[in-house]
């Protein structure tokens, strides 16, 4: 009798913990999410859907790219697209979502929550501006020879790559859009996760690419326009070989 009302206890207990749903919690997020799907609507539909699934020739599905891929490509003006090309460019971003505004940011916090909610991502770092930027720009340089270099040049500058594409000149990036853009790896851009390169190194290259703007990385004078060997060598060429022969010249002359 014992063993049987046991049993029939158990068997209640589990069925009801399978077939009651659990209770509805309100998420502190959801406010937030449906400010930015209104947001998305407004801005964003045309182009990926209107359940962030895309749409053909127009724009790739948003499931899964996460929070810090729609904080990069909105707040650098990139998305919404201007026209149809090989590559985004950096442009001035809408108002309702300028970085440098208080609107702005809310904005893009509610937007990025709402593409969050669809699939999950890369997340924005917690921290912001001077938080971002590590303390040892000698390592950060080290990293971004290594890692970055081969498409932004030494100092950012940018480069062309092949099909029409092209690495951006970063003296604009913000801290955050330079975290974010290596979180995501935006276009021809590889993704560097934090296996691949840890909070820390990202942002010792984020310092290392703030010190070197403008003229503060050309101690001599003149930067070349920040090229690297392509015009120093053309420098080279069309000023230093024309002096040594004019000097090879003189002294052939005296002698």
């Amino acid at each position: 009798m014992a063993l049987g009302l046991l049993l029939g206890l158990l068997t209640t207990g589990t069925a009801y913990a399978v077939l009651v749903p659990a209770p509805q919690r309100v998420s502190a997020e959801a406010p937030l999410v449906e400010r930015g799907e209104a947001l998305y609507r407004r801005s964003c539909l045309t182009c990926h859907g209107s359940a962030l699934q895309g749409v053909p020739d127009r724009g790739p599905s948003l499931i899964g790219v996460g929070e810090a891929a729609t904080y990069f490509q909105v707040s650098t003006g990139r998305m919404p697209l201007a026209r149809s090309t090989a590559q985004a460019e950096r442009k001035p971003p809408p108002p309702e979502f300028d970085p440098g505004t208080e609107e702005g940011r809310r904005n893009l916090a509610a937007l990025g929550a709402y593409v969050q909610a669809h699939g999950g991502g890369p997340r924005r770092p917690e921290g912001s501006g001077a938080a971002l930027v590590g303390p040892d720009t000698a390592r950060g340089g080290k990293l971004f020879r290594s890692n970055c270099s081969q498409c932004h040049n030494f100092t950012g500058r940018g480069g062309v790559l092949a099909a029409g594409k092209f690495a951006p000149n970063l003296h604009d990036a913000t801290p955050e859009q330079l975290y974010t853009a290596m979180l995501t790896g935006p276009q021809a851009m590889p993704v560097f996760s934090d296996r691949e390169l840890s909070p820390g190194e990202k942002a010792d290259i984020i310092a290392y690419v703030l010190e070197v703007r403008g003229q503060r990385n050309a101690p001599g004078g003149f930067n070349l326009g920040e090229w690297g060997p392509t015009t120093e060598g053309f420098v080279v060429f069309l000023l230093g070989v024309p002096a040594l022969i004019g000097v090879a010249l003189w002294l052939g002359a005296r002698a």
